[in-house]
């Protein structure tokens, strides 16, 4: 299959090169996006793909690559942290290699009405899906004391308290819907130097994830990709923060380890390891990859191969705030 290529993934070429695809295996693309990793993919002859996207857009944006990957492609419109039940329903329960890049895409970030920039003045939506709460109604409802651990423990941002009670003032003069109000509150009372991120980018990162229960998302998609892998298949995934590397990375820790126990868990108890680690250190992009997309400056590439032993027990979500909890009671 032979197209122009429209969409050039970060670190695509080294992701693609670790699942090592091969004629008549079936890969999941769990966030298919603008397709760049499907693409390169479907450019061996006799792969399979199944890719899942929970924003419609994307997924709508896919149907000209499902036309010319004669029938090797198929688009679902779903959570990637479902990616078992979707493999289950496409028929392929077990499957060759998993790629996931988490977080927003450039093509959300690119456009306006989506609310995802800050540099970009819009609606304050930030869903990835088509329903559910926004960006807007959380701000509109959140607590200050709500409001400060979103923006603490999903954007890392050590004014949080500050920011969150300069959104409950200003809110209670008229309601924050776009974005543009949203970034000039925050550039209130968060100061950068020169050189330094945008004031708003901790804030946005912060409800963003929260919208989207992005981290919850993960840790699910990890475990469901670690039960719908064929021993010898393989996990590639690519992070943007420090967030989302620490959970990919303690995932491949827990389940790489060989042996050692500990005094809380004897050795003869801990679970078989039920992947090879291929990655020792994240792989990172390389002068020419910054150099053409310059937001593929924090990517990290992790990845692991599957082992014949049993999936082990699905971790617990980390008791965190989450959108059920902050929406729910109104």
């Amino acid at each position: 299959m032979t197209e122009p290529t429209r969409h050039i993934p970060v670190l695509g070429q080294e992701a693609v090169e670790l699942l090592a695809p091969r004629d008549g295996g079936v890969y999941v693309d769990a966030t298919f996006g603008a397709g760049g990793y499907s693409r390169l993919i479907l450019a061996v002859p006799g792969s399979r793909v199944i890719g899942i996207d929970r924003d419609r857009t994307a997924i709508a944006g896919g149907f000209d690559l499902v036309d010319r990957s004669a029938g090797r492609l198929t688009l679902v419109e779903d959570r990637f942290s479902h990616l078992a039940e979707v493999c289950a329903a496409q028929g392929a329960g077990l499957v060759d290699g998993v790629v996931m890049d988490v977080g927003v895409s450039s093509m959300q970030l690119d456009q306006s009405e989506r609310g995802f920039s800050f540099r970009l003045d819009g609606p304050l939506d930030m869903r990835m899906g088509q329903s559910g709460p926004s960006a807007a109604d959380v701000i509109a409802v959140a607590s200050e004391a709500e409001l400060a651990n979103i923006i603490y423990i999903f954007g890392e941002e050590r004014h949080s308290r500050a920011v969150a009670r300069a959104i409950v003032a200003a809110r209670a003069a008229a309601p924050i819907v776009t974005t543009r109000a949203l970034a000039d509150i925050v550039g209130k009372v968060v100061h950068a130097k020169p050189g330094e991120i945008h004031p708003a980018t901790r804030t946005f990162q912060g409800v963003r994830i929260f919208v989207n229960a992005e981290l919850d998302e993960l840790h699910l998609a990890l475990s469901a990709a670690e039960r719908v892998l064929k021993p010898g298949g393989r996990l590639a995934v690519v992070s943007f923060h420090s967030l989302e590397d620490r959970i990919v990375k303690n995932f491949f820790n827990a389940r790489g380890k060989t042996g050692g126990g500990s005094r809380h868990l004897p050795e003869r108890d801990q679970a078989a390891p039920s992947f090879t680690i291929l990655t020792k250190r994240p792989i990172t992009a390389g002068s020419a990859e910054l150099a053409s997309n310059p937001r593929a400056r924090s990517a990290k590439l992790r990845a692991g191969e599957r082992s014949a032993a049993p999936a082990h027990a699905g971790d617990e979500l980390p008791a965190w705030p989450t959108l059920d909890a902050v929406m729910g009671r109104r």
